[in-house]
C-alpha cells in the first residue's frame, strides 16, 4: 500500500503502484506531465503529489479548470489584465500564470480549453513569458505545467480541435490514470479511509453487504463518486454503514439487476462488445435518474453521486435525450 497523507494517495493496485513509481522518477524534474483520466479518477490528487515531490514543493501550486470559465474571462484569468483593458477592469490582476511562479501550474480539462486560448497558451509556454491583457510589457514566468485531460487529445488533434502543436509542447510525460472499475481491490483500502476521514472520533465499520455492492458496482464517478457515497452515508449510519444508509439508487437492487440482465442478453447473444454493454448499463441507470427527477439534471446527478458536469459529460457522450425543460437546471 503507498500512502502518502498530505494529498491522500491511496492503493494496493500494481497498475497504480507503477505508476507512482513513474512519478517519483519525473517529479523533482521541471518536464511537462500530462494527466489522462475519466472524471473523478483523481488527476487533481496525482498533481498534488507531483508538486509536493518536486523541488517546486514549497512554492505555490495554482489550479484553474478550464471548462468552468466561459471563453471571455478564461483569458484573463490566465495571463491577468491590466487597469482600463476592458468594462469593470477598474484595477490590474495577476494570472494564474503569474500567482504559480517558481511553482506549478495545474490546467485541468484541458481538452476544454477554445482554440484561440490554446495559441496562446502555447505561446506563453515556449517564450516562457506573458502579457497582460491591455498591456505591452512581457512578463518572464517560471512555472512547471501540468495539464489534465478526460478524453484523449490525440483524438482531438485529429479532428482539428485542439492544436498539435500545444499537444506535443504539454505530453512530454504522458500518465494514464485507471479508472476505479479497473482496479476494484483498491475500493476496501478507499472506504476505509473515507470512514476515518468522515467519522474520525468513531469507530464506524461497514457491512459485508454494502462492501459487495461496492465491489460489484462500475463506479461511473470513480474514486470521488465512492467518497460522495462514503461521506452521506457515514452521516447516517450509527454503528455500522448499512444498505440502509446508502443512497436511493443502491437500495433499488431490481432496478439495477434488471437493467444488467436486460443489457446482458444482447453481449451474450453477441450483438454488442463489452464497451457497448457498460454503455448500455450506464446509459439505462442515467436515464432512469433522469426520468425520476422529472428532467431535472441537478436534481438526477445528486442522486447518483456525481458532479452535474461530469452527469452533462456523460448524457451527452452517450447521447441521452432528455426533457427540454431539464437542461438548464
Amino acid at each position: 500500500m503507498s500512502l502518502l497523507k498530505s494529498v491522500s494517495l491511496i492503493t494496493q493496485d500494481s497498475k497504480m503502484l507503477d505508476l507512482i513509481e513513474r512519478i517519483n522518477r519525473i517529479a523533482d524534474s521541471d518536464i511537462s506531465v500530462l494527466l489522462i483520466g475519466e472524471t473523478g479518477v483523481g488527476k487533481e490528487v496525482f498533481t498534488d503529489y507531483i508538486h509536493h515531490l518536486s523541488q517546486r514543493g514549497q512554492y505555490p501550486l495554482v489550479k484553474i479548470g478550464l471548462a468552468t470559465l466561459p471563453p471571455d474571462l478564461l483569458e484573463s484569468e490566465l495571463f491577468g489584465f491590466e487597469k482600463g483593458s476592458f468594462t469593470n477592469a477598474d484595477h490590474s490582476k495577476k494570472g494564474m500564470f503569474e500567482l504559480a511562479d517558481r511553482g506549478t501550474l495545474f490546467l485541468d480539462d484541458i481538452d476544454d480549453s477554445p482554440l484561440n486560448v490554446q495559441s496562446k497558451l502555447l505561446r506563453a509556454i515556449e517564450a516562457e513569458e506573458i502579457r497582460h491583457i491591455g498591456g505591452t510589457r512581457p512578463i518572464p514566468i517560471d512555472v512547471r505545467l501540468v495539464c489534465a485531460s478526460k478524453v484523449e487529445l490525440k483524438d482531438l488533434v485529429e479532428n482539428k480541435l485542439f492544436r498539435q502543436d500545444l499537444y506535443y509542447r504539454i505530453n512530454v510525460v504522458e500518465l494514464r490514470i485507471p479508472p476505479l472499475r479497473e482496479r476494484k481491490n483498491d475500493i476496501p483500502l478507499l472506504v476505509k479511509h473515507f470512514v476515518k476521514r468522515y467519522k474520525p472520533k468513531e469507530n464506524l465499520d461497514v457491512s459485508d453487504e454494502v462492501m459487495e455492492l461496492f465491489m460489484n458496482y462500475d463506479w461511473p464517478g470513480n474514486v470521488r463518486e465512492l467518497r460522495n457515497v462514503v461521506q452521506r452515508s457515514a452521516l447516517f449510519a450509527e454503528k455500522t454503514i448499512s444498505m440502509k444508509d446508502l443512497p436511493d439508487r443502491f437500495k433499488d437492487n431490481d432496478m439495477i439487476e434488471n437493467i444488467v440482465k436486460s443489457c446482458k442478453v444482447c453481449f451474450d447473444s453477441g450483438n454488442m462488445s463489452y464497451k457497448e454493454l457498460l454503455n448500455c448499463i450506464e446509459t439505462r441507470l442515467l436515464a432512469d435518474a433522469i426520468n425520476k427527477s422529472d428532467g431535472n439534471q441537478s436534481s438526477a446527478a445528486k442522486n447518483l453521486g456525481m458532479k452535474l458536469s461530469t452527469f452533462r459529460d456523460r448524457i451527452k457522450k452517450l447521447d441521452i435525450s432528455t426533457p427540454s425543460s431539464g437542461r438548464n437546471q
